[in-house]
């Protein structure tokens, strides 16, 4: 075995976060952890390569890596391993990655540093390394920072970093998390192919498809103790645990579509007016510079619908959500809200609608203001005497699903969940009759984007509220949408009913994404 762990504890001070896991990984094989945030997934592949950090208690009745007792390492011995026995992949890339230093820098000091190749050859290697993990322009990307790249040029630039002394085992964390479909699929062909050449995989995922995809056995954490394990077959298709069986509930997909995530029953449709315009944008064009990143695009919006925008990243998605916020003006075309002017107004002429259109992003910790306390956060867009403001705020923290107390904490004392459905009570103050949701569940975990959907959906019944719900994730797309459409390069390449288009693509490109879905067979629990 190249990792072989009993009993394993890890504790911070006096509190034990990881409770007696064992574990082992052989060469050519792929044993995944799955969990939620909180669930020690993160502490234990930490642990495996001794990066618990100071303040930290490591016990284990065996700790053997490549057959030495890794419970005797020195400092010095965790970081000859590092790197040339094992790789490591993290989820957030930008905090990996130095940000002084070029991206072809930060690989060629892997080789450097285990001597993997000659200086003169070095170059060459990291274009090879950044060219295997997909990046376009190898030449290009390797001479730039990570801030000048994308966030999934970022994750494939970390990726290559940790493959490049051709370690016998890789852990990946959460490695395909911010990727769109098809470079999550690119990544897990590649991860496939170098467990297929007798590299060990231990593979950290909250994505229960991702792990189907590759996995041969699964591990599944709950506070800190693994729950269930098995062979990755018979976790997915019979599984024991009733956490594992709500993991799997949670999944969203075609097969979830009228069904609640957090219970499997069946939830309330709101009726589609066909007549009941309440968004709409027509032959939208906006440039940047000689680039053109929303390109002839017309959609329209009823009372009561989700109308899904995919596609990958750069494909125009967000820029044609700003446009229908109004904040961002299309060079050509017009948007209206309500059949009434929204694009190309004045403010103030466009400052009375504003409170009928609303934002959900996928990082509201970004546009809250930390020193604003969550009561704040919501009352600023209400347009309420003071005296009320109190007792709403308090009406759509219920309505969200969130405590009283949570009014006088700030956004960093609360968890993503939480933020997000801060950021939905927001959202929902004005009384909206649109909701633009950019990514609004991609950092979640399975169980957490399960309530906020059927939050969501639960708003979408009573209201008769339209989405605008922009994701790269076509699973959660098929969940909740009415009508896709699917952008590529600024242009709509194929819209219609969700089913149709998902189940019957007709073009090259969304059949590309639809094939990139990792797949999995859910059971009925």
């Amino acid at each position: 075995m190249l990792l072989d762990v009993e009993d394993l504890r890890v504790s911070f001070g006096g509190t034990e976060v990881v409770h007696g896991l064992s574990l082992s990984v052989a060469a050519g094989e792929c044993v995944a952890i799955v969990g939620e945030s909180g669930s020690g997934k993160s502490v234990t592949a930490r642990t495996l390569l001794g990066l618990t950090g100071p303040g930290s208690t490591v016990r284990a009745t065996a700790f053997r890596v490549s057959g030495r007792d890794a419970l005797a390492f020195t400092q010095r011995d965790w970081r000859r391993l590092r790197g040339k026995f094992a790789g490591l992949v993290l989820q957030d890339a930008l905090g990996s990655l130095d940000p002084l230093r070029t991206v072809g820098a930060e690989i060629a000091e892997v080789l450097a540093e285990h001597d993997v190749v000659p200086r003169a050859g070095r170059t060459g290697r990291v274009l090879e390394l950044l060219e295997a993990v997909g990046v376009p322009e190898p030449a290009l990307r390797a001479r730039q920072h990570p801030h000048q790249l994308s966030g999934g040029l970022r994750q494939r630039a970390l990726i290559a970093s940790a493959i490049a002394a051709d370690p016998e085992l890789i852990i990946a964390d959460e490695p395909t998390t911010a990727l769109d479909v098809t470079i999550q699929a690119q990544i897990l062909r590649l991860l496939a192919e170098r467990k297929a050449a007798g590299t060990a995989l231990l593979l950290i995922s909250h994505d229960l498809a991702v792990v189907a995809s590759i996995a041969d056995r699964i591990l599944v954490m709950k506070d800190g103790l693994v729950v269930e394990e098995g062979p990755a077959a018979d976790v997915l298709a019979a599984p024991a645990h009733d956490y594992t069986k709500a993991l799997l509930t949670a999944v969203p997909s075609a097969a979830s579509r009228g069904t609640r995530l957090t219970t499997g029953t069946p939830r309330t449709r709101p009726a589609i007016n066909p007549s009941t315009e309440v968004l709409a944008g027509t032959a939208l064009t906006r440039s940047y510079g000689p680039r053109r990143v929303v390109d002839d695009v017309t959609f329209t919006l009823r009372e009561g619908e989700t109308l899904g925008i995919v596609g990958e990243s750069g494909s125009g998605k967000t820029t044609l959500a700003r446009l229908a916020l109004g904040l961002l003006e299309p060079d050509a075309g017009q948007i209206t809200l309500h059949r009434r002017p929204w694009s190309h107004q004045r403010e103030g002429a466009r400052r009375p609608l504003r409170p009928r259109i609303q934002l959900i992003s996928q990082n509201p910790l970004d546009s809250f203001d930390p020193r604003h306390t969550v009561a704040r956060l919501i009352a600023e867009p209400l347009r309420l005497p003071r005296a009320e403001r109190g007792e709403r705020v308090l009406d759509l923290l219920a309505r969200v699903g969130l405590p009283p107390e949570t009014a006088a904490r700030h956004p960093r004392e609360l968890s993503g969940g939480q933020r997000q459905r801060v950021a939905i009570a927001r959202a929902l103050g004005p009384r909206p009759d649109v909701l633009v949701c950019d990514e609004p569940v991609s950092a979640l975990d399975v169980s957490v984007q399960a309530q906020v959907l059927d939050l969501l959906a639960d708003i979408q019944a009573e209201y008769g509220t339209a989405m605008l719900f922009i994701s790269h994730d076509l699973g959660v797309v098929h969940h909740v949408a009415d009508r896709v459409l699917v952008m590529k390069d600024g242009l709509v390449v194929e819209e219609g009913d969700v089913d149709e288009v998902f189940i019957r693509p007709r073009h090259p490109y969304t059949q590309a994404l639809v094939a990139a879905v990792p797949r999995m067979r859910v059971p009925s629990l």
